[in-house]
């Protein structure tokens, strides 16, 4: 059983009364007296001294301490140096009987969110941004000017929530079918009674009944975390990932995470992102319990994955328009999105970059433009994942130097690494030992000597090397544990109650407004990629030039079945090689887009409409370079249907869209794009093998059967029917009976590829499926 340690003990809220006025004294800080103009609190005294005084918060309690004053300083009605002082305390400057006076007091609690942990220690919800007071009938709240309450927030639907006041007394809140969700104490709500210090979430605001009050609070970015307890085990608890990890991270700060392969580095990523919760524990996002309230504070969360999250054909704005549309309400005009990507363009340094291709930019650039994108919705909370990993040593100082700024400006920003380099720009440093347990915690400047090594990779050979050592305990008895964790920890430890329930988020835009947005990024995509449109042009006029040749003026024993054989292999590789590196190629972008509202739905039907248009028009193309002007030797020249040519075209184009839907299984299939390639070629081998041109199938048992599999076997005999191939050529292959000259026939093979696309679809969706992050597998 682990030792829970309590919180750091916090001296008291107080009011300074003086007699010009009275001051709220926070133990967040120390307040300088005296008569210079920039003291904290200013006494206008001839016997009082510039710097005279300082009342200053020690643990519990507060401590006055004279600063070498020329006429001393009088607590309780004794000369003091240093005294411990509280409610109740009179405090005399310059004079025991006659000098200034100053009496301290209890400040009243101020009413505060329910919800919220600490609300003083916080940062959003130590005071209001704005005060109103409530409402005697119906507040609209929304980012339109018209709006009662007006939320200047993109992430806000124009007309996004109402609050309306009940006859009978109290209030609801209701959802005005808003794209982002309104939230009632973290989770998502359509309409519900909101009571005292309930917390309504509106994008980045946060609106509270107080008193008589309408509190509204605004997460500007200067946000805390405190990961408390945070254990992730598998293997039915076997193999622990993350043991009891525990650590403040304050306001504006920069925290790099490192240790060796293994230590839990992406564990502990995935649980502060609330990608894979951790087991035990939780982590208080200024305040509030991250796990609890996750489906509201998702949307402040940007989590930059070690491989670029960008269309690399595209430019810098291109990529960043789309992403824009994707993660923006669907109300929101294509003016307020692009003046949105102009100022993160500006804030990243990336204005003489902006109409480059992603993909002629350096590593370091590209890492900046990934930044940029998650940066489009202002996340307090910033994740990077190897960010430096394969850049040259003055990029990763660049890359660390960019994120020190992000922090400054106002972000937490959180950057797991295995580069050593720049740790000196960090504010804290996190070391895990193997096991996931904590080894350090602090500055960085402090790290080397507490492991006792002059430079890092002994440190790294320390951990390989004494396997059994405990480094964990050693942190945690050490004084750098009690001063950076102990101390420097505000929030008391929050229990967790059950297992987490994580809710997928809400959809900024609906599924046909996502697959606009989708198809246009993705023609745009494919039409920078020159390789691609050569191959694309190129394929169907090669292969039909090949089946021309064999087939000469008209199709005879000789040469109709290869013909349509050459037919059914070109079909199959123009489909299936459009298809089959898309998916695996993209997954980290679609990973990371599905996190924050993607439908699954609209991504693949978006690679269905692009790929299926393109490979449908190769394949007319492809038969009509094989084909056209040849006689075919239908019967009385007339196919099943239609005319024999269009029925073959038919054939061909929907072949070819069925082995495009196979080579996206493929391609959801595989790790890597690497392996794509063999796996196109062992395709092709067994689509020709099965297909029936070359083996009898029908009445072989076992091949008969995993022929009805194969795309090829159906379309060729489509083609054989339309042509009545077993006149044309006589034997045993021809006079299978897929091959007839009759409407069921012909039907039936038309239906069967139909079935098979679709089919194959819903595997591609499972597949993808298999590949989101786990809180998205619900939807």
């Amino acid at each position: 059983m682990v030792d829970r340690w309590p919180a750091a003990p916090t001296a008291p809220e107080l009011v300074l009364e003086t007699d010009t006025g009275s001051t709220v004294i926070d133990p967040a800080r120390a307040y300088r007296v005296g008569r210079d103009p920039n003291s904290d609190i200013v006494i206008e005294d001839a016997r009082v001294s510039w710097h005279h005084a300082v009342l200053r918060p020690d643990g519990d309690h507060w401590t006055l301490e004279d600063a070498q004053s020329t006429n001393g300083t009088w607590a309780d009605g004794r000369r003091i140096r240093q005294w411990t002082v509280g409610p109740g305390s009179v405090i005399r400057f310059g004079s025991p009987s006659d000098g200034p006076c100053a009496v301290l007091a209890d400040r009243p609690a101020p009413q505060r969110p329910a919800s919220v942990s600490m609300p003083a220690h916080t940062v959003t919800f130590r005071s209001p941004a704005t005060v109103h007071p409530l409402p005697t009938r119906t507040v609209r709240i929304g980012r339109a000017a018209e709006n009662d309450l007006v939320v200047d927030d993109l992430v806000v639907s124009r007309r996004h929530a109402e609050l309306r006041a009940l006859p009978g007394g109290g209030y609801e809140i209701v959802d005005l079918g808003s794209h982002n969700g309104t939230f009632l104490n973290g989770a998502p709500v359509s309409r519900a009674p909101v009571g005292p210090g309930d917390i309504v979430g509106i994008g980045h605001s946060a609106f509270s009944l107080v008193g008589d009050e309408l509190q509204e609070y605004v997460d500007t970015g200067e946000v805390s975390l405190d990961v408390q307890d945070l254990t992730v085990a598998v293997d039915r608890g076997r193999k622990v990932l993350l043991d009891h990890v525990s650590f403040p991270v304050g306001e504006k700060c920069l925290l790099a995470v490192v240790g060796p392969s293994g230590a839990g580095k992406s564990t502990l990523l995935n649980a502060l992102t609330g990608l894979r919760p951790a087991d035990q524990g939780t982590v208080v996002y200024d305040g509030r319990d991250l796990y609890r309230d996750y489906a509201e504070l998702r949307q402040r969360i940007g989590l930059v994955p070690q491989d670029d999250i960008l269309h690399a054909q595209l430019t810098v704005r291109a990529a960043l328009g789309y992403a824009a549309e994707l993660r923006f309400p669907q109300d929101t005009a294509k003016a307020e999105r692009r003046e949105r990507v102009e100022e993160v363009i500006r804030e990243l340094g990336l204005e003489q970059r902006a109409d480059q291709h992603v993909h002629s930019l350096s590593g370091g650039q590209r890492k900046r433009v990934s930044v940029a994108l998650e940066l489009l919705t202002k996340p307090s909370l910033l994740f990077l994942d190897e960010p430096t990993s394969g850049l040259d040593p003055g990029m990763d100082r660049s890359v660390m130097h960019m994120l020190r700024d992000l922090a400054d400006d106002g972000r937490t920003v959180v950057v797991v690494t295995h580069s050593v380099l720049s740790l000196d720009v960090c504010d804290r440093l996190l070391v895990l030992a193997p096991g996931g347990r904590i080894a350090y915690y602090g500055p960085p400047g402090e790290a080397l000597e507490f492991f006792d090594c002059e430079h890092w990779p002994e440190a790294f050979e320390a951990f390989e090397r004494d396997q059994g050592r405990d480094w964990a305990g050693e942190y945690r008895a050490s004084p750098q544990h009690r001063q950076y964790v102990l101390d420097d920890d505000a929030q008391p430890r929050l229990t967790r109650s059950g297992p987490v329930v994580m809710l997928p988020p809400a959809r900024p835009r609906s599924r046909g407004a996502q697959l606009g947005t989708l198809v246009r990024r993705y023609a745009a995509a494919l039409a920078a990629d020159r390789t691609f449109l050569a191959v694309m042009i190129a394929l169907p006029f090669v292969m039909g030039a090949m089946a021309r040749a064999l087939a000469g003026g008209e199709l005879t024993r000789e040469t109709a079945l290869n013909a349509l054989l050459i037919l059914c292999v070109g079909g199959v590789l123009t489909g299936a090689a459009n298809a089959v590196r898309e998916l695996v190629k993209e997954r980290v972008i679609y990973q990371r887009e599905r996190a924050v509202g993607l439908s699954r739905s609209a991504y693949l039907m978006s690679k269905v409409v692009v790929l299926g248009t393109v490979t449908v028009v190769q394949a007319v193309v492809l038969t009509l370079v094989a084909l056209l002007g040849v006689d075919l030797g239908a019967p009385d020249g007339k196919g099943v249907l239609l005319p024999p040519l269009v029925e073959i075209a038919f054939a061909v184009a929907l072949l070819a869209f069925t082995a495009m839907m196979l080579g996206l299984v493929i391609s959801a299939l595989v790790r890597k794009e690497e392996v794509t390639m063999p796996l196109l070629v062992l395709l092709a081998i067994v689509q020709v093998v099965f297909c029936g041109a070359l083996l009898k199938l029908d009445g072989v048992v076992g091949l008969e059967q995993v022929s009805w599999l194969v795309p090829s076997r159906w379309a060729l005999g489509a083609m054989a029917g339309t042509i009545e191939l077993s006149r044309t050529v006589p034997g045993d292959l021809t006079a299978d009976p897929m091959f007839r000259h009759a409407t069921d026939v012909w039907l039936l093979n038309i239906a069967m590829l139909v079935v098979l696309s679709a089919v194959l679809g819903f595997v591609v969706s499972r597949l993808l499926r298999r590949r989101e992050p786990a809180v998205m597998r619900r939807s």
